[in-house]
């Protein structure tokens, strides 16, 4: 295949980097997707095979069909044949109607079985006999069914020796493999590392709304030298955590190390079904409340700044408050640029920095924010939409300040 097709073919379905290996098996994947023949794909843990089987499906005559993707491992072994090959009402306790499984559903489409060496031996000799003579049976029935789609399978683990093991039926392997498939790991294509790092690093920062990440070059050279056992899965994780957890955009050596296990330590980013589904939700709400206190805490220094830089407001605060803006003389000139970003840490040498508060003040601070908000919202005739604009904030903050403070009844 030519190098243009296979760079369109690339930009197509997003696969970045231009590794020997990753052309290869790009080639492969678009040569045998307008055939029949069924694929294994084969490779590490996170090094992307499901984009391989979405090539082959959308580039096959199977391409107007539906693409189900099933991850082999996540299903109990008590209703894997259930939910591949569908049951009839009554076939087991809970059978309370009729289902179609994903076989049914995919028919005249392509079903990708990820993990397919986590398949029960039971369960392996039904999909031979799906690949042999394209007919199943449901859990239940009698009567066989026919289906027409195209089965890409997938592994990360050795299956000739799951073989000489007894765990994987070796006719079902010659079946399957009829085309091999490898994908290789993220630590054999070079600087694609980089390639990768940095289209992580522009998707979160677009998601969380702060400025993309940039590596010295000693950061770069860490992380091209690092071996990556999770593959592309822990590349994704390492830049998602530090776009939300560092404020410093340009990342050191020092501060990449911290967030890179050791490798002796590191095992491959595994699928272990629903828990490990529920741990990528938890960080994402972490990670989301993170970035939320950053923005509540932008607001309120805009607030406090649009608020001194308007005369008649500032005199009349610094005289009602006296402790607490005490360190502010009433004549100074405050410009009305936003406060330095939170990742600076440190106040603008044009703004005087307030006394560091002790816990008295900053229940201060909390009555004065209520006392602006109430008046805000007086002067606005309870307008939140208006109030919101004057104070300089989210209308979502002041609904949440107005709770916050008991303001409703106001």
């Amino acid at each position: 295949m030519r190098e243009e097709e296979i760079q369109q073919i690339k930009r197509r379905f997003g696969i970045i980097g231009n590794a020997p290996a990753l052309n290869r098996a790009v080639s492969v994947a678009a040569q045998v997707a307008p055939t029949a023949m069924t694929v294994l794909i084969t490779g590490e843990s996170g090094s992307g095979k499901e984009s391989f089987s979405k090539i082959i499906h959308h580039l096959s005559p199977y391409k107007h069909g539906k693409f189900i993707a099933i991850n082999c491992g996540a299903i109990p072994e008590g209703t894997i044949d259930s939910e591949l090959f569908g049951h009839k009402k009554g076939a087991f306790t809970g059978a309370n109607e009729e289902r179609k499984g994903y076989f049914e559903e995919a028919d005249g489409g392509t079903i990708f079985l990820d993990e397919v060496g986590e398949l029960p031996l039971g369960t392996q000799a039904r999909l031979l006999r799906v690949l042999e003579y394209g007919e199943f049976i449901k859990v239940g029935a009698s009567n066989v069914q026919k289906t027409q789609l195209r089965i890409v399978a997938a592994t990360n683990v050795d299956l000739l020796a799951a073989i000489h093991k007894g765990k994987f039926r070796e006719d079902l392997y010659y079946r399957l493999n009829t085309v091999p498939l490898r994908i290789p790991p993220l630590r054999e294509r070079g600087t694609d590392i980089s390639f990768l790092f940095r289209k992580f690093a522009t998707d979160f920062a677009d998601r969380y709304h702060v400025g993309p990440l940039q590596l010295t070059s000693e950061a770069a050279e860490g992380l091209l030298k690092y071996r990556f056992p999770g593959n592309i899965r822990q590349l994704k994780n390492l830049v998602e955590q530090i776009s939300a957890l560092e404020t410093e955009r340009s990342i050191s050596r020092e501060t990449l190390l911290t967030y890179l296990p050791p490798e002796q330590q590191a095992t491959p980013a595994l699928y272990h079904g629903p828990q490990s589904r529920d741990n990528v939700y938890e960080r994402e709400l972490l990670y989301k409340a993170i970035l939320d206190m950053k923005k509540d805490v932008e607001e309120l220094k805009h607030l406090v700044v649009e608020i001194l830089s308007t005369d008649a407001r500032r005199d009349r605060l610094l005289k009602e408050h006296a402790g607490l803006f005490g360190g502010i003389q009433t004549t100074m000139e405050v410009p009305s640029i936003p406060l330095p970003a939170i990742a600076n840490h440190s106040p603008s040498p044009s703004v005087p920095a307030l006394p560091k508060p002790a816990e008295r003040t900053v229940l201060s601070i909390e009555a004065q924010e209520k006392q602006l908000i109430a008046q805000a919202l007086e002067e606005n005739h309870h307008r939140r939409k208006l109030a919101a604009k004057v104070l300089g904030i989210s209308e979502r903050t002041l609904y949440r300040k107005i709770k916050q403070y008991d303001l409703d009844q106001i």
